[in-house]
């Protein structure tokens, strides 16, 4: 790789806010804009580079030619991306949105000039805004890079040398794979959260009163505000429905089987061996692998350690290191 690129994150809420962080903890050339003129003050209060002007941070991109972080929820980005067209066409530009196919999808119809990777750290909170960042949010955290065929993997390399160099590892994927799997281990939960949290209170204070660890764990994302969690599970539509239609079916023969003849055992054999391989993965040993990043099947190889499991560890020049199961 060559020189540490400068970096401009458009939103400044909880990862805007944290990758902002992130990026000045670990020495890099960081600056932000958002619309909220209540962030901007917060964040330039702790000594941080925070403008309004979201073409004067675009500006000063292009002059730079930075790495453009977009950082607001889905039904924003459209609008964000109309101001990167306009202002810095030719950008290198990633985001942190929790779907990749829209986003995608959006930059080659709005911002095709820009050279583009895709991005999303698996990490963040029940709370939002500036105030809920910090810049080790990060850290021991997966950073889904997306890799698609058109992907530009200069820039691909400078989103995966800045989630490494902030403690996260790198985990590849197509925009189609990124979405599948996050429609299981992200958003059905949220819907999962919001349906229990609605099934407690309608037991009235005394459930509420009696509500312990199960309940605050399996609600508590519940917390988060309505229109992110909505903006985010309307934007991966399709595969939540079929996570949705999964958990429906399962849902169904245990409700089945309780009426019928009183047992859950399936059901909860079921659930303790899924947890189980949880817990055998992130223990697995891993076999070491590196990828050329300059060679015509990278893109392949990377989408091919995603798929495995396995994970992007370090960088060296045009050389990636994988462990990978």
């Amino acid at each position: 790789m060559g020189p540490v690129p400068d970096l401009c994150v458009l939103g400044l809420g909880l990862i805007g806010g944290s990758v902002l962080r992130a990026a000045t903890a670990v020495g890099w050339t960081a600056w932000g804009a958002t619309k909220s003129s209540d962030d901007v003050v917060a964040a330039r209060a702790e000594g941080f580079d925070a403008d309004a002007d979201l073409d004067a941070a675009l500006r000063r991109a292009a002059a730079a030619d930075a790495l453009v972080v977009v950082a607001v929820p889905l039904p924003a980005v459209d609008e964000v991306l109309r101001r990167v067209a306009a202002v810095a066409p030719a950008a290198r530009l990633t985001d942190v949105v929790s779907v990749k196919g829209p986003v995608h999808d959006s930059v080659r119809r709005l911002a095709p000039g820009t050279r583009y990777a895709g991005g999303h750290p698996m990490a963040g909170t029940s709370t939002s805004g500036w105030g809920a960042g910090r810049a080790d949010l990060f850290r021991d955290a997966a950073w889904v890079v997306a890799v698609e065929d058109d992907t530009d993997v200069a820039v691909l390399t400078e989103v995966m040398s800045f989630a490494l160099a902030v403690g996260a590892h790198v985990v590849p994927a197509s925009a189609a794979e990124h979405d599948a799997a996050v429609g299981r281990i992200s958003h059905l939960p949220h819907i999962l959260a919001a349906v229990l949290a609605t099934v407690g209170a309608d037991g009235g204070p005394l459930a509420l009163a009696l509500a312990a660890g199960s309940f605050t764990d399996g609600t508590r994302v519940a917390g988060t505000r309505p229109e992110l969690t909505q903006a985010m599970c309307e934007g991966n539509r399709t595969a939540l429905l079929d996570a949705v239609d999964d958990a429906l079916g399962r849902l169904g023969a245990a409700r089945g089987s309780l009426a019928s003849t009183g047992g859950l055992a399936k059901t909860i054999e079921a659930g303790h061996t899924a947890r189980k391989a949880l817990d055998a993965q992130k223990s697995a040993d891993r076999t070491e692998v590196t990828i050329d990043l300059g060679s015509p099947g990278a893109r392949d190889a990377l989408r091919a350690v995603g798929a495995r499991g396995g994970r992007i560890v370090s960088l060296d020049g045009a050389t990636a290191r994988a462990r990978t199961s």
